[in-house]
């Protein structure tokens, strides 16, 4: 669904799926958008170019987000037990894949340079990687009737919100 300036360049509405669609992030010129579903599939519309997908692969845990450097040329995508895959010209820069986490991973965002992400766990815990920094989590007291479930990184990149629900 487009509104506004926003131009609907095509979706998976009419399309049978095996998983369902979990994440979406816009080309650098804005004429263009991803979408990933659960299984890793990619699904590229407008100037967006495909750039590969896990859509093949036996995940350990599903996909639960996505992120692309500012400059475009490829995407990550993030499993919930944090494992990263990097397609295009999206360098793999670690992950949680390895490590017992007490919550799920429920979404990441590139640095503003598009050397780092950041991913954040639904109990407010963020992870950096590359040229992002840690500079903070939410109060887990804050979070005792809710969860964390999406990061966004401030343009510029001198910040981050964490979004949870209550």
């Amino acid at each position: 669904f487009a509104y506004g300036s926003a131009a609907d360049l095509g979706s998976t509405g009419g399309l049978l799926l095996s998983t369902p669609i979990v994440g979406m992030s816009p080309t650098p010129s804005g004429r263009g958008y991803w979408l990933v579903a659960s299984d890793g599939g990619i699904f590229a519309y407008g100037d967006a170019r495909f750039f590969g997908s896990t859509g093949g692969i036996r995940l350990n845990k599903p996909i639960v987000g996505m992120a692309i450097p500012p400059a475009g040329g490829g995407y990550w995508l993030v499993a919930s037990d944090g494992g990263i895959f990097a397609f295009g010209q999206a360098d793999f820069l670690g992950s949680t894949g390895n490590i017992n986490l007490s919550s799920p991973i429920v979404g990441m965002d590139s640095s503003a340079s598009g050397n780092g992400y950041r991913m954040v766990a639904a109990d407010g815990g963020v992870f950096a990687f590359g040229d992002s920094t840690f500079l903070g989590r939410p109060d887990p007291a804050l979070l005792r009737s809710g969860r964390a479930v999406a990061i966004a990184t401030v343009p510029g990149g001198g910040g981050y919100w964490v979004a949870a629900t209550r």
